[in-house]
């Protein structure tokens, strides 16, 4: 017997538990998610993979360890920076253990950029991005209108930014009209809100020019003015946009696609429309430059149309045309003296039988003097209608004659009419001598010439 026994001890080997893979695991997990629930890492990212799912996963290292993390869709979405690899972050997650292959991983909630803020990196990723795509060319940018006669702004009616730039717009041009879009400036909804404004007026094609305002503020609060979305439906509106965000110092991707960028909202009011004196001083020195002009091509039609009176032959021309006028006007007038002495000798006959017919039964002779009227009026019609073609057609037999005189009519079938150095008109060869200047006027212009040779016949 031994001692042990001896002594009224009795060992007994102890208990061998035997665990399943699952169950240690899960032991485990248990235990360190229940430790470690809330811990913040700090390292380095390495073999960064973004999903379909919108699930991201990526190592964070340092000199000597790893682990795996994992970010799911929910909280990945809430990021403003997209993770790369060699980017220094900071995790805050729940410490855990992939069950499938018994591995060490951290549920991420939270990733900042260890340095620069979270902000800054997303508003740098998205401007080289976009920049990329020539979202910031000039060339693409549309000219702002000088003087619109709407503008739309797209701002929160609340904002004393709002009141600023509409006080500005009526001070410059009082006949300036303002269509508002309420949105909300800051918050999550702030980029869908500015966004839906821009389509409105896209849409209903009611203003010239948009405004897209909003007052100073930190980084935080200017946030939805650095939206991918809202960026590209700027770039891709048709109106010309001016962004009028923030201070003078403060820039956002929508500066950045706009066509114009303000530095603050008063400073966009200024720059959308001309004042009212600007326009009416520039107005006022085109109507002088204008009145200047027509000034001086008047006087130089005068003084050429003076020197054209100057010459004798076309004196004696528009001598020959007042006179043929004056016949004309003999003709009309003598024209209507005839048909008014006809109407008159037909109405006094008229009258006459008026009185005749008085005396008999008008159910009797009624008849037969409307049948004697029609015969007359249409007797007086074709008489007239005769007289005014046989004095037609010699008004136009004369005005054809009057044309065919006529001096300008003569020098478009070929002719010229040849003046002596004096000017005198000349109608014989006798009166020059070789040597002598000489002056044709054609049917367009006049040229100057020296006789060399001449003949009598």
């Amino acid at each position: 017997m031994s001692a042990a026994d001896q002594l009224g001890f009795s060992f007994r080997p102890p208990e061998r538990r035997i665990w399943t893979v699952r169950d240690l695991v899960a032991s485990v997990r248990t235990h360190i998610e229940r430790e470690y629930s809330d811990a913040w890492v700090e390292g380095e990212i390495s073999n960064f993979r973004a999903q379909n799912s919108g699930h991201l996963y990526f190592t964070l290292k340092d000199t000597t360890s790893q682990i795996s993390i994992v970010v799911f869709r929910s909280s990945a979405r809430l990021l403003r920076f997209r993770p790369t690899d060699g980017m220094q972050v900071v995790v805050r997650g729940r410490v855990t253990i992939y069950d499938d292959r018994g591995q060490l991983q951290i549920v991420a909630e939270y990733v900042e950029p260890k340095g620069a803020g979270a902000l800054q990196i997303a508003f740098e990723q998205l401007k080289a991005k976009l920049e990329a795509e020539g979202l910031f060319d000039a060339a693409r940018k549309k000219a702002i209108p000088a003087l619109p006669r709407v503008i739309g702004i797209v701002t929160s009616p609340q904002a004393a930014a709002l009141r600023d730039v509409v006080q500005i717009l009526q001070r410059r041009h009082h006949t300036v009209n303002v269509l508002i879009y309420p949105a909300q400036v800051q918050g999550e909804t702030a980029a869908v809100d500015v966004a839906a404004g821009i389509r409105h007026f896209n849409k209903a094609r009611n203003v010239e020019v948009i405004i897209v305002a909003r007052g100073g503020g930190s980084a935080e609060d200017l946030a939805a003015f650095n939206d991918e979305a809202l960026a590209r439906v700027v770039a891709g509106s048709a109106l010309p946009v001016i962004s009028a965000i923030g201070h003078e110092t403060d820039f956002t991707i929508v500066d950045f696609v706009a066509d114009l960028r303000a530095p603050t909202p008063s400073a966009a009011a200024e720059l959308v429309i001309r004042s009212r004196q600007e326009v009416e001083g520039q107005v006022d020195e085109l109507t002088a430059r204008l009145a200047r002009a027509w000034r001086y091509r008047l006087g130089m039609q005068r003084q050429h149309l003076t020197e054209l009176a100057q010459h004798g032959a076309f004196g004696r021309m528009m001598d020959l045309i007042r006179r043929r006028q004056q016949k004309i006007d003999d003709l009309k007038y003598r024209l209507v003296h005839s048909e008014r002495a006809l109407l008159e000798t037909h109405r006094r006959r008229f009258d006459s039988l008026a009185a005749a017919v008085r005396h008999y039964d008008l159910r009797l002779v009624l008849s037969g003097v409307r049948k004697e009227l029609d015969a007359k009026a249409s007797a007086i019609a074709a008489a007239t209608r005769n007289l005014l073609l046989q004095r037609r057609s010699r008004m136009e037999r004369l005005t054809s004659q009057m044309e065919a005189l006529s001096p300008v009519a003569i020098l478009d079938r070929g002719y010229a009419v040849v003046f002596d150095a004096a000017g005198k008109l000349l109608k014989d060869a006798g009166q020059v001598r070789p040597g002598d200047e000489i002056s044709a006027r054609l049917a367009r212009g006049r040229i100057a010439a020296t006789v060399k040779t001449k003949s009598s016949r």
